[in-house]
């Protein structure tokens, strides 16, 4: 018996390897990007800048979120800029699968355990052909990001000829699609992001679209290349992805539009307004550009686009949030208990009663964060709740907008604030399986009921 339990231990101990490596690997990968962005070399003023503000935006940029308390292109030199843009890419695609590009660069053997953490780092649903995917994610990611830069550059290189041109092309066609909302528009305004380009059809668009294909998901990649336009063969987790996606962008521009055209949408012509809200119903969702500014924003406004930030992408992917099937999970179980049905049915499959209860596991550690964050904020230092409440949201669900306290955030708001972004991209439920899961003994304690509602 005793080696049965022992067996057991350690097989669950081995379960939550990956766990732990994936939380420990993004906060060694964030303390040596701090480290690089201290040095001299890194800072345009030739100085060592404070180690807490380095860790803000080394975690920022690993951690795919784009608030800053710097200005990128004005603080960092090219050095610097490379660093966080490396982080970016990093972090966007997970440490994981760039070890992997190594060891398939160098043809060394991927084992057992190493497939395994590949398997959680890219949310797969089986181990078995992780390698193969996790190629095909990574030589996706460089056409996609280069086809990208080429739309971009379109712009860009008439503007600041070709050689910077081409920089800024690649710099932002790689932090819109690993959703980071890092910008180096600071040569035309500081903290600007895409505001000069307000009007641009091509670069909003290029951007939105970078934004979206990074934020659906690797797995939902896979499903759509093996069956292309047959909605019928696809899995049930991207069919739920791509509705909630394509209703996410639809539903949210209307709002903003209707919301914001009489605010910071008045004074421009019809077509701009319909781009910006476009923009600004994908953006939100976990990519950190904006074409308006966002302390400008109506009360409606600011929270429809806390709402967006607060749903975020889709599970595998670049970007962060509650995660589209997350909240589709809540929505159809809320529909079925209403209905008095016992199963929750999404497109004609039933949903495990594991998925259901992780949701809203999740749902509830996400707002207790979020509450957190609130209120550890609102007690550090004087500032107004919704502009506290719009910066949390940005941070945990690893968005990247702010109606401009970021920079006025002291030493200990800002360690809170790069605590949630941390949390918002390595997941709450891993850090917490990582740090406080035990062992399930298999006894049951007897039920009783209580009475709810």
């Amino acid at each position: 018996m005793k080696l049965f339990v022992a067996k057991k231990n350690r097989q669950q101990r081995r379960q939550l390897d990956p766990i732990r490596i994936t939380a420990v690997g993004f906060a060694i990968l964030i303390l040596l990007g701090a480290l690089l962005l201290m040095l001299p070399a890194a800072n345009k003023d030739g100085y060592t800048i404070p180690f807490v503000n380095a860790l803000f935006t080394a975690t920022s940029a690993t951690c795919v979120t784009g608030l800053v308390v710097y200005d990128t292109y004005a603080q960092f030199t090219l050095f610097g800029q490379a660093v966080i843009l490396t982080l970016i890419q990093i972090g966007g695609l997970g440490f994981m699968t760039v070890g992997t590009l190594l060891m398939l660069v160098t043809h060394r053997h991927i084992g057992l355990a190493g497939r395994n953490l590949l398997t959680e780092s890219v949310s797969a649903f089986q181990i078995g052909g992780i390698v193969r995917l996790v190629r095909r994610i990574i030589i996706g990611t460089a056409i996609i990001e280069t086809i990208g830069a080429a739309m971009l550059a379109i712009r860009f290189c008439p503007l600041l000829g070709v050689k910077t041109g081409l920089y800024y092309a690649f710099f932002h066609s790689i932090s819109a699609f690993c959703n980071a909302g890092f910008d180096i528009m600071g040569r035309f305004a500081s903290y600007t992001s895409l505001i000069p380009f307000q009007g641009d059809v091509i670069v909003n668009l290029t951007i939105a679209t970078l934004i979206v294909i990074g934020g659906i998901g690797f797995v939902v990649w896979d499903d759509l290349r093996e069956h292309k336009l047959r909605w019928r063969k696809y899995r049930l987790h991207t069919k739920i992805v791509i509705t909630a996606t394509i209703s996410l962008i639809v539903g949210g521009a209307i709002a903003f539009f209707l919301l914001e055209r009489t605010r910071t949408l008045s004074g421009l012509p019809v077509g701009q307004q319909i781009l910006a809200s476009i923009f600004q119903s994908v953006s939100p969702r976990t990519a950190g550009f904006n074409t308006v500014e966002m302390g400008e924003l109506s009360e409606g406004g600011s929270a429809l686009t806390m709402l967006l930030m607060f749903i975020g992408a889709s599970p595998g992917s670049t970007g962060g949030g509650l995660k589209t099937t997350t909240l589709a999970t809540i929505i159809m179980t809320t529909v079925a208990y209403i209905r008095g049905t016992s199963d929750v049915n999404i497109f004609r499959r039933r949903l495990p009663t594991d998925t259901v209860r992780r949701a809203f596991s999740f749902t509830t550690i996400y707002l207790a964060l979020i509450l957190f964050g609130v209120f550890a904020l609102t007690a550090a230092q004087p500032l107004p709740l919704k502009d506290v409440a719009f910066e949390v949201f940005s941070a945990l669900g690893t968005v990247g907008l702010t109606t401009g306290i970021t920079r006025a955030l002291g030493s200990f708001s800002r360690i809170i604030i790069t605590l949630l972004m941390y949390i918002g991209r390595v997941g709450s439920l891993t850090l917490i399986f990582a740090v406080l899961r035990t062992d399930d003994a298999g006894l049951r304690n007897p039920e009783e009921k209580i009475i709810i509602g």
